[in-house]
């Protein structure tokens, strides 16, 4: 696991760098800078609006008397995509809306649920008592 963060975290901005990089050559240094800062605004928009969607289904859920699991896991995709929006490039980009449009998150929620209900059912989530 560990080694795989640090992949994560070194291969990820030279990739970044790499794309930025040939699309400044393709596009212009101006233009590129225009899709970075636009990409920001348009999903910082887009974080927000599906955010607050996620924050009333949880309180109607919660308010119906039930888990709002279903809620909870989009608000968490929809943080994860916010994130990765708030970091210059490419990449990032475009894994931070595949996580904030509901078509795409829909199948990424799906994927998420089956991941996490495999874990359960192999017994290889363990809890620990906290301190």
């Amino acid at each position: 696991m560990l080694m795989r963060l640090i992949l994560v975290f070194t291969l990820t901005p030279l990739i970044e760098l790499a794309l930025l990089i040939e699309l400044g050559r393709q596009i212009g240094t101006g233009a590129t800078l225009v899709v970075v800062v636009a990409t920001g605004l348009l999903g910082a928009i887009l974080a927000k609006n599906e955010g607050l969607g996620a924050i009333r289904r949880m309180r109607e859920e919660m308010a119906a008397g039930r888990l709002p699991a279903e809620a909870l896991l989009d608000g968490a995709i929809i943080l994860t995509g916010g994130l990765l929006l708030l970091t210059p490039g490419l990449l990032t980009d475009a894994c931070g809306f595949i996580c904030l449009l509901p078509p795409t998150r829909g199948a990424l929620k799906n994927w998420l649920r089956r991941k996490i209900q495999r874990k359960l059912e192999f017994d290889d989530v363990h809890f620990s008592p906290g301190k």
